[in-house]
């Protein structure tokens, strides 16, 4: 999509934590590559009592500390030129008077003879998003379908009546078609990656079946806690913070079919497709197919670390799950009998975002006796972060008068191939500049992942858990985790280190850095 000539990007929440950390700085990122429009005008919103002098140190410092190109590729003049382009606005988001000295700023500064895209993102507390939408609507910001638009980040909701609710809300305002649902993992360059791989080689589509893959395990961890989180923590929980979104777009990527082309609908229809073709979990199944876990006191990085419960703001008897582990099914020709493995946690000993599909055996193994005893079958690891890359396992001959088999590595790393990748967010607000929605969540696809996970919520909130906390920090978990999948013959694959596999390492150090195959 082309990028528009005139934009007056509007944030609101600028002057809190994620405007300084992630969306200024990937805004003077954009703009010091190029990318920017030609004409844009940055327009900050906040409570906070500031004036636009004030507004551009703000955004200075975040540019400086947090940049891509700041502080060790300084430029005077580019700095100058995106500064001249930031202006705020102080008001609160309730208040009628706030938007309609919001539209009197944009007249101002709007350039004469030609129409200004206008996005909204809304880097606010998910209670302010009604209240800014229907301001924006009756100020007559939002009047033009084709050049008005809204950005609005997670969560959506905190289960799928609320989704409902926020949905109705929004597009009594706007239609469906101006509102961008932002979750900044799909603006990942190594999810983004996915569909390339799978959808421009030939290698791989034709093997990306049932027929072929035994199963697909995605592991997200992380190894901080909660840090200053703990009171939104307290109310979201692993579930809402990280499967409803992350883990189950990493899964729809996966198992999506082949779009016709890549359209924002035709992609994001893709998606729903297998959203709607997960099994439903029934309460009876909550416990076969799902646990729940709390990090306890343990050790990380050689110092003793508090529990859960021991963090700021959390209650002392907290039943928060700071760790999930699910198995799905997807129902369709593709998946049929391939479970897919999710899971992810605080306080785990490497923050890792993985996906690891397990291809089955060799039907017949024709090598003599003791030839294979290191034998593994094929896995495709899908690196997302950090060393990001793909690495793929496959069997080959150890040098030698014997036929002896050992596994080993293929490896594709983007630091090898690639200049630094933007972040995230950079990608989502071009995307939204274009209005380009391929990357952003619609209303159907928000319900129908709260669909999945509904379940085992209503489950877990009249079945409080007694064992908690159930894993120490510095562990992969709970051993109930490892259970479910014993069940079924199988076992969580260990995320592996940069350099555990490298080619020609001997099988038995193979085998130890990686235990979690399946035979």
């Amino acid at each position: 999509m082309n990028l528009p000539n005139v934009v007056q990007l509007v944030l609101f929440g600028a002057a809190g934590d994620l405007a300084h950390r992630k969306l200024i700085p990937a805004l003077y990122d954009l703009h010091r590559e190029g990318h920017l429009p030609p004409e844009v005008d940055v327009v900050g919103v906040d409570l906070a009592e500031m004036e636009d002098t004030a507004f551009v140190e703000f955004a200075c410092d975040a540019a400086d500390s947090l940049g891509r190109f700041f502080p060790k590729d300084v430029d005077a003049e580019n700095w100058a030129q995106f500064a001249e382009r930031l202006y705020y606005v102080q008001g609160d988001a309730t208040e009628a008077d706030t938007f309609e000295r919001l539209k009197q700023r944009l007249d101002e500064v709007a350039p004469d003879g030609e129409q200004a895209h206008r996005v909204f993102y809304l880097s606010v507390a998910p209670f302010l998003v009604g209240p800014i939408a229907s301001g924006l609507a009756q100020a007559g910001l939002l009047a033009n379908p084709e050049f008005d638009r809204f950005v609005v980040e997670k969560p959506f909701g905190r289960d799928l009546d609320s989704a409902r609710e926020l949905d109705t809300l929004l597009v009594e305002h706007a239609s469906e078609s101006q509102v961008y649902r932002i979750d900044h993992y799909l603006g990942k360059e190594t999810v983004q990656n996915l569909l390339a791989f799978r959808f421009a080689n030939a290698l791989f589509e034709p093997i990306w079946d049932a027929r072929y893959v035994d199963h697909v395990q995605i592991t997200v961890s992380e190894t901080v806690g909660v840090e200053h989180r703990g009171g939104y923590y307290e109310t979201a929980g692993a579930m809402r913070d990280m499967v409803q979104n992350h883990l189950l777009q990493l899964l729809c990527l996966v198992a999506m079919e082949p779009p016709v082309a890549f359209k924002p609908d035709e992609v994001r229809n893709k998606k729903v497709d297998v959203l709607r073709a997960i099994r439903p979990i029934t309460r009876e199944r909550v416990h076969e197919v799902a646990v729940r876990g709390q990090y306890g006191e343990g050790y990380m990085a050689g110092g003793k670390v508090p529990g859960y419960r021991k963090e700021p703001k959390v209650a002392q008897r907290s039943t928060t799950e700071t760790y999930v582990a699910l198995k799905l099914e997807v129902d369709n020709w593709r998946w049929n009998g391939v479970p897919f493995y999710l899971r992810t946690g605080k306080r785990m000993p490497r923050r890792v975002s993985e996906i690891s599909v397990q291809f089955r055996p060799v039907p017949h193994r024709a090598f003599p006796a003791g030839a294979d005893e290191a034998f593994q079958p094929n896995r495709l690891v899908l690196r997302i972060q950090p060393d990001e890359g793909i690495v793929l396992r496959f069997q080959a001959k150890r040098p030698g008068p014997s036929m002896l088999l050992q596994p080993v590595a293929m490896r594709f790393d983007y630091e090898d191939a690639f200049e630094t990748p933007p972040e995230a967010y950079e990608t989502l607000l071009l995307d939204a500049i274009r209005g380009d929605a391929t990357l952003f969540m619609r209303a159907d696809q928000v319900e129908e992942a709260w669909k999945v996970v509904q379940p085992v919520l209503d489950v877990w909130e009249t079945t409080p858990p007694a064992e908690f906390p159930n894993y120490a920090a510095g562990t992969w978990g709970p051993a109930a985790a490892e259970r479910m999948l014993a069940r079924d013959g199988r076992s969580w694959i260990e995320p592996l280190p940069p350099d555990a596999t490298p080619v020609g390492t001997a099988p038995e150090a193979v085998a130890e850095a990686h235990p979690g195959s399946v035979a």
